[in-house]
C-alpha cells in the first residue's frame, strides 16, 4: 500500500472530472428533446442473428429444472421463486443473470420447454425493470444484455405469441436507444468497447438502423484504437481480455459481411494482430500464461477464438507495446512480462509480477504465476496480485509494486490499482549473443550454470520497483538454449551507479512456483533439486543463495485455491547480489 503522490492526486481529480462529464453527457442526451437522436423506439424486423461464440453448458437446464441457478462462480437456490426475487449471492451473480449471456446455455438444449423458459424471463426481466433505473440498466450490463438477446433472438423470438413478441422487441428497441446515449457512463477499458461493439451489432442487425452505422463506426472504431496496442495487446496488459473481446469482435466481423457491408480496416487489423498476441502469449498447455488478471482458463474459449486464425501468418517476434517476451525452442517455452502497470483506470487486476515467467515443456505446464481467484475467491485477491506470487523476486518482503489505496477510488475504478515500477528496460538476447552471458560474473565454475551454445534465445530486464525504498535496480537475465533443454538465468540487485552498502541486511527471495502436481525433491548436491511432471524430469541448481522447497498456493483453478510447492532462493542482501540459476531437461 502507498500514499498518493501530487501527480495521482491530480490524475484522480481527472478521472473524477471526467467521469462526471460523461455521466452528465449522457443523462441530457436521455431527454426526451435529444433522445430522438437514437431511433423512434421500434424494431420491426431483424435482418441477421449474429453467432454466440461462447461455449454452452446446456446442463445448465437441469440445474435449473431442479432449483438451482450457477452464474459468475456462485450458486442460487431457488426453491420455486423467480431468480429476479431472490437475494443475489454476489454482485457477480446478478450482473449475469441480468446481462442475459446464460441465454446460450437453454439455446444448447434444443428443448422446447428450456426455451419457453427462457423467453417468460424476458418478459418478467422486462416488466419488473419497467422504471429504467437499478443495477440492470448499467450500460454494461445493458451492453452484455443487447448482445445476448440479438444472439440469441431465436430463443426469445421464434415461436412466441404476438403479445411475447411485441414486449420482447419493444424493451430491446427502448434498451437500444438507452444505451446509445449511456455508453458513455461505462467504465474506461474493456467495458466501454463491449458497448460501443453491442451499438454496431445492434445497427446490422436491426432492419433499418444501418442509418446509424456512420455515426456509431467512428466513435467505436476510434475506441478501438486507443484500447488495442500496435502489438495487438490490450491496454490493460491482461491477455484474457483479449480473448473475450474477440469472442464479440469475430460475430461483429461476420455480420458486416453478412450485410455487405465494408469492415471497417481497424477491426479487421486489430483481429488480426489481437488473433496473434494470443498466441505469442499462449504456453504448451494450449493455456494463457497467467499475467495481470488471467484467472480461470476456458480452453474452449481460447481455442474458438485461435481457430480463426490464419496459420500462415508469421508469428508475432516482438510485443514491446504489451511488455510481454516469449522464447521458443524445441518443445520449450518460455513467457515473461516486462513492463510496468496499465494505466491507473485498467490497473485494477493488473499483477506485481514485472520480470516474473513461466515455463512449459510439452504439453506439461512446469513453471507459473498464481494466476487470479474467480469471483467466489475475492478474498485471495491481494495474495495474487503480490509479487511473492510470481516467479520473480522479492525484496524486503514487499512487492515491487505498490497498492494505491484511496477512499475516492472505491467509487472511480473496479479494483485497487498499482503504482510502479515507472522504468522498465528490455533487451533481446538473440542467436550468437552467448558471449554475453558471463559479462559481470567472475569465477564462473558450474558448467551448469551457463549455457554451452552460442544458438541461444533470451532477454535481459531491468526495473526500478525497488529502488525508491531500497536504492536498488533488479536487473534479470533468462536464456533459452537451441534444444529447448536448458534455461540459464541470472538475477542481480545493484545501484543504478557506484556502490551503495543497507544500514543493515535486506532479505531477498526468489520464486519458482510449479504447477499443481508438479513434484519437487532435493537432489544429491547442495543447491539442487529435482523437478518431475508427469512425463519430464527437470534438475533446478542454484548458486548465490539459500535452496528451499516451500508451500505454495495457486490461485487460478475452477475449484479454487489449490496448494502447490515453490523452490525459493533466499538470502540478504547487503545492497548488490548476484544469484544464478538454472533449469536442464534430465534424459
Amino acid at each position: 500500500m502507498s500514499r498518493l503522490t501530487v501527480a495521482e492526486q491530480l490524475q484522480i481529480t481527472a478521472i473524477s472530472a471526467e467521469r462526471k462529464r460523461r455521466e452528465v453527457l449522457s443523462r441530457l442526451l436521455q431527454v426526451p428533446p435529444f433522445r430522438w437522436r437514437f431511433g423512434d423506439g421500434r424494431i420491426e424486423q431483424l435482418l441477421i442473428v449474429p453467432q454466440d461464440l461462447r461455449t454452452p453448458d446446456p446442463s445448465l437446464w437441469l440445474e435449473i429444472r431442479h432449483g438451482q441457478f450457477g452464474l459468475a462462480g456462485s450458486l442460487a437456490r431457488l426453491e420455486g421463486r423467480s431468480p429476479f426475487d431472490i437475494v443475489p449471492p454476489s454482485r457477480d451473480w446478478q450482473r449475469a443473470l441480468h446481462g442475459f449471456g446464460w441465454l446460450r446455455h437453454l439455446h444448447a438444449t434444443d428443448d422446447p420447454a428450456a426455451f419457453e423458459a427462457a423467453r417468460q424471463l424476458a418478459i418478467e426481466w422486462v416488466v419488473r425493470n419497467a422504471s429504467g433505473a437499478g443495477r440492470s440498466w448499467h450500460p454494461d450490463v445493458l451492453a452484455r444484455r443487447v448482445i445476448s438477446w440479438l444472439s440469441h433472438a431465436g430463443v426469445l423470438l421464434e415461436g412466441a405469441d404476438e403479445a411475447s413478441y411485441d414486449v420482447i422487441t419493444a424493451s430491446l428497441a427502448r434498451q437500444l436507444v438507452r444505451l446509445s446515449s449511456s455508453w458513455r457512463e461505462t467504465p474506461a477499458g474493456r467495458p466501454r468497447l463491449m458497448a460501443l461493439t453491442a451499438l454496431v451489432l445492434a445497427d446490422l442487425c436491426v432492419a433499418g438502423h444501418d442509418s446509424r452505422l456512420p455515426t456509431d463506426v467512428p466513435v467505436f472504431v476510434d475506441e478501438l484504437r486507443r484500447q488495442i496496442l500496435p502489438d495487438g495487446g490490450h491496454v490493460s496488459r491482461n491477455p484474457s481480455v483479449l480473448v473475450e473481446l474477440l469472442l464479440d469482435f469475430l460475430p461483429l466481423r461476420e455480420c458486416f459481411r453478412a450485410r455487405s457491408h465494408p469492415v471497417p480496416p481497424a477491426l479487421a487489423e486489430a483481429i488480426a494482430d489481437m488473433l496473434a498476441m494470443l498466441r505469442h502469449l499462449r504456453l504448451g498447455d494450449g493455456l494463457l500464461a497467467r499475467f495481470n488478471g488471467v484467472g480461470i482458463a476456458s480452453p474452449a474459449s481460447l481455442g474458438t477464438v485461435l481457430a480463426y486464425a490464419e496459420f500462415a501468418a508469421k508469428p508475432l517476434t516482438a510485443a514491446e507495446a504489451s511488455g510481454y517476451v516469449r522464447l521458443e525452442r524445441g518443445e520449450t517455452v518460455v513467457v515473461a512480462d516486462c513492463g510496468s502497470p496499465p494505466p491507473m483506470p485498467l490497473a485494477g487486476e493488473a499483477g506485481a509480477g514485472c520480470a516474473s515467467f513461466e515455463l512449459s515443456s510439452g504439453r506439461e505446464l512446469i513453471l507459473a504465476n498464481g494466476g487470479f481467484p474467480g469471483a467466489a475467491n475475492a478474498d485471495w485477491v491481494p495474495a495474487a496480485r503480490s509479487t511473492a506470487s510470481h516467479n520473480t523476486l522479492v525484496l524486503g518482503e514487499v512487492s515491487s509494486s505498490r497498492l494505491i489505496i484511496d477512499r475516492r477510488l472505491e467509487n472511480l475504478l473496479p479494483g485497487k490499482p498499482l503504482r510502479g515500477p515507472g522504468n522498465v528496460t528490455v533487451t533481446r538476447i538473440g542467436s550468437g549473443n552467448a558471449s554475453s552471458l558471463d559479462e559481470d560474473m567472475p569465477g564462473l565454475d558450474s558448467d551448469e550454470l551457463q549455457s554451452d551454445s552460442d544458438d541461444v534465445a533470451g532477454f535481459e530486464v531491468c526495473h526500478d520497483g525497488y529502488l525508491q525504498q531500497f536504492g536498488v535496480l533488479h536487473r534479470r537475465r533468462v536464456t533459452l538454449e537451441a534444444t529447448g533443454r536448458r534455461i540459464v538465468g541470472n538475477d542481480w540487485l545493484k545501484p543504478p551507479r557506484g556502490v551503495m552498502r543497507h544500514k543493515q541486511d535486506v532479505p531477498f527471495a526468489i520464486h519458482f512456483h510449479l504447477f499443481p502436481g508438479v513434484k519437487c525433491e532435493r537432489a544429491g548436491r547442495v543447491g539442487s533439486m529435482t523437478i518431475a511432471t508427469a512425463t519430464q524430469r527437470w534438475r533446478f541448481v542454484a548458486e548465490g543463495a539459500r535452496v528451499s522447497i516451500e508451500e505454495s498456493m495457486h490461485f487460478a483453478d475452477s475449484i479454487g485455491p489449490l496448494k502447490s510447492v515453490q523452490i525459493v532462493l533466499r538470502g540478504a542482501s547487503y545492497g548488490e547480489i548476484e544469484v544464478r540459476w538454472a533449469l536442464t531437461r534430465l534424459a
